[in-house]
């Protein structure tokens, strides 16, 4: 990452000053995040798989990437940066909604996020970083519907609160 520190924001995703993540996420402040969904040509979506090493989350299925912007870095910027370190990929971004959460993690974490979602198509091939990603694939929104639905808790926190409004656009 380029800067350990996130961008904290008011409830109007007006930038208030910068935190430490950890700090960020102990004290469930409000900051900046995004999130990345690409999908091939047939319209599959690709999900990765987290680290089991990662400090939250580890294991479940999430979208492709996700990130914090550093101090000074754009949403779009760290949009494209993320998608090309944990997945090796490029991809044309744009921006379709943003959206504000709260969300409980495991020790002790709290998800505080004002997120910018991102869509892309590339039928580029991935490349996960394995400190980032230990799986992904390409599931259809149909079968994705039914995984979650049988499957919760094997999805992230924020996946499952995005996901069917990224499917309707």
């Amino acid at each position: 990452m380029i800067d350990n520190d996130v961008i904290l924001v008011d409830e109007f995703d007006r930038q208030i000053g910068t935190m430490e993540k950890m700090e960020a996420h102990v004290k469930a402040v409000l900051h900046r995040a995004i999130s990345v969904f690409i999908f091939n040509s047939k319209g599959e979506w690709l999900l990765q798989r987290r680290a089991l090493e990662k400090y939250h989350s580890p294991g479940l299925w999430t979208n492709t990437s996700c990130t914090h912007p550093a101090p000074g870095e754009t949403s779009p910027e760290a949009a494209h940066r993320r998608l090309h370190e944990e997945m090796g990929m490029r991809a044309e971004l744009r921006e379709v909604f943003s959206f504000k959460y709260i969300q409980e993690l495991e020790n002790n974490l709290t998800e505080h996020e004002y997120d910018h979602v991102f869509v892309g198509v590339s039928d580029e091939i991935p490349v996960p970083n394995p400190g980032e990603v230990v799986d992904y694939k390409y599931i259809s929104y149909e079968d994705l519907l039914r995984e979650v639905s049988e499957n919760p808790e094997k999805f992230t926190a924020w996946f499952k609160l995005i996901y069917e409004r990224v499917g309707k656009l």
